[in-house]
């Protein structure tokens, strides 16, 4: 796929393009609004299509609770394994700026299949929660108070950490503003003792200086917007002696773990990066 069908579709979701401008322009690259008909099921999310551990599992327990957050309840879904003897170690899975989704819900099935506790927050909750479709999605966490959001979504930490099935030792892990997010758990919560940011915005000096776990973060090799950050934030991470890896993923595009979008989904990237976050995980949540 043309990189400036992807450029287009990344300026779309993380910005306020109308989507009628959107399509009008991806017609203009793709040459006909036929063309571009046909490209836009490759880069909208198709859940069904990228779920890799179905809702019913039976090697798992789901379902939905709610926590405190800054200002009132916050929904979140849960994963953790069907059979456990002893409390396990926590992970927090955060979202992109969409809320909650059936992705997210799957990344959290996902990472409870490795021996955790998985909590995945829906930071839109006060504002109605998380819309299925992701334009109406997009629109809402755009309009919404994001400070609150990310408070909301920080409070799980502790909710995690706090349940009697939970060791009480959690880590994080967060893709695009989830990544961010991820990041800030490590510097302003003490139960948290690995965070792990796919794609996501760096820490700025002060909230650098509060880390004390390893962190780990994959980058898109095509991703200027965010890579842009990424020399002045090792640089704080250096200064301050804080332990992290850092993987570049040369060739994929932002959201190259997000298997719901065939077109900036690499499978290669995306198993690797996985496994390197579970292997952090293993070492400092456990």
């Amino acid at each position: 796929m043309k990189p400036d069908v992807i450029d287009l579709y990344n300026e779309y979701i993380h910005g306020n393009l109308p989507r009628r401008t959107f399509l009008q322009r991806l017609a203009g690259i793709a040459g006909s609004a036929a063309a571009a008909s046909a490209l836009l099921p490759l880069l909208e999310p198709n859940y069904a299509w990228g779920q890799q551990v179905a809702e019913d599992d039976p090697r798992l327990e789901t379902g939905l609770v709610e926590y405190a957050g800054g200002k009132g309840a916050v929904r979140a879904y849960y994963a953790r394994p069907a059979e456990h003897a002893v409390p396990l170690p926590g992970v927090l899975v955060i979202h992109e700026n969409r809320g909650l989704n059936a992705h997210i819900e799957d990344v959290a099935r996902r990472t409870a299949l490795a021996g955790y506790l998985a909590l995945a927050p829906d930071g839109l909750t006060f504002a109605g929660g998380a819309p299925v479709d992701q334009e109406a999605a997009r629109d809402l966490f755009g309009q919404s108070d994001r400070a609150r959001i990310t408070d909301d979504v920080i409070a799980g930490v502790p909710y995690l950490a706090g349940r009697p099935d939970c060791t009480g030792r959690v880590g994080t892990v967060g893709f695009c503003y989830g990544g961010g997010v991820s990041l800030l758990c490590a510097a302003r919560e003490s139960a948290v003792t690995a965070s792990v940011c796919f794609y996501g915005s760096a820490l700025g000096a002060d909230d650098v200086a509060r880390v004390k776990v390893p962190l780990m973060m994959h980058y898109a090799g095509k991703d200027e917007r965010i890579n842009q950050s990424i020399p002045p934030f090792r640089k704080l991470l250096d200064d301050h002696a804080i332990a992290y890896s850092l993987h570049m993923y040369p060739g994929t595009n932002h959201g190259f773990h997000n298997d719901s979008s065939e077109a900036r989904y690499d499978a290669a990237a995306a198993t690797l990066a996985w496994k390197r976050t579970l292997s952090l995980f293993e070492t400092y949540v456990v």
